[in-house]
């Protein structure tokens, strides 16, 4: 009997400690979903997998918003000492991010889903994003060591909205979102380059966020392209510095080889997907086989990097080394 107590209060104490950074996985599996699908639009094949990778996100979606949820209600102190931590603030908008690229992809199959997901997960995400930065612009004292790429995520977020915005009909609401992801995207990019210029190298656990540099303007461009009705020279901008940014990142991957495994490391998913869908729409859109050869390479790469995050996340998980005091 006081065994069976000890093992539920450990099992309580797990909960206690599941990191709100969970969620960035929703993010990689909704992303390797939408490359798959544009894949498809090239490569007939890849639509049966990206179904399959969709149903598990949604899977993926339920299970952890619902235990994530049961932490919330049963350790409220927990989530606000996530909520008041440098670092991790900035992931909560991964919750509304994932709803967004859900509502993204399964637009091409049930739009009437679709809408009422997207209207949730825009809301949420306008309602984080002031949240955030209103953290962020506080009377609390943030050391440079806070910053890293991961405060890209609300910024993300914003320019993620036109994605199933513009086909759903929300124009205005887009260019919106599309507007206020740019600014800060803009202000970030310098602060950011800042520390890493002139500061102490970003902490091996956080390290892989530096992929993410990469996300910006890969989904601008695709957002963009939507909202403009086509490509002009300000789409090739946004593009050719996504170019820019997975080059600088290609040259980090020795040193990410060499870095043990964290939560952190779905931080490379995600970007890679919003990189192989620009790819493929510039590449249908301007006919550049060249582009579309590129997105196909980074979609290959991207399934192996999820199919090696699901296996190591399994393996943390069955190994207790993820819900864990830090």
């Amino acid at each position: 009997m006081a065994e069976a107590q000890a093992r539920e209060t450990d099992e309580f104490s797990r909960l206690e400690h599941l990191p709100v950074t969970f969620f960035a996985v929703l993010m990689g599996l909704f992303g390797l979903a939408l490359a798959l699908h544009a894949a498809a639009g090239s490569y007939d094949l890849a639509e049966g997998p990206a179904r399959a990778v969709l149903w598990l996100g949604l899977a993926c979606f339920v299970g952890i918003g619902a235990v994530y949820l049961a932490k919330a209600v049963r350790y409220p102190r927990a989530v606000a000492a996530e909520w008041h931590h440098p670092v991790k603030l900035a992931f909560f908008p991964t919750i509304t991010i994932s709803l967004l690229l859900m509502a993204t992809a399964i637009h091409g199959y049930r739009p009437d889903l679709a809408g009422p997901v997207w209207l949730v997960g825009m809301v949420g995400q306008g309602v984080l994003t002031v949240a955030v930065i209103s953290g962020w612009i506080s009377h609390r004292a943030f050391e440079v060591g806070h910053l890293t790429p991961a405060w890209f995520i609300p910024a993300v977020g914003n320019v993620i909205v036109p994605l199933a915005g513009v086909p759903l009909g929300w124009v205005e609401t887009s260019w919106l979102f599309f507007s206020a992801g740019m600014i800060f995207w803009l202000i970030l990019l310098v602060l950011v380059f800042n520390r890493l210029i002139f500061h102490a190298p970003i902490p091996a656990r956080l390290f892989p966020t530096l992929v993410i540099l990469i996300a910006p303007p890969a989904v601008a461009f695709v957002s963009y392209t939507r909202l403009a009705g086509g490509i002009d020279p300000f789409a090739h901008v946004l593009l050719n510095a996504a170019y820019v940014f997975a080059a600088l990142v290609l040259v980090q991957v020795p040193k990410l080889a060499k870095l043990p495994f964290a939560l952190s490391w779905w931080a490379l998913s995600f970007p890679l997907a919003a990189l192989s869908v620009a790819s493929f729409a510039y590449g249908r859109a301007a006919a550049s086989a060249v582009h579309v050869g590129i997105g196909l390479v980074v979609l290959a790469a991207l399934l192996a990097v999820v199919a090696g995050l699901l296996w190591r996340t399994g393996l943390a998980i069955a190994r207790d080394e993820i819900c864990r005091p830090e």
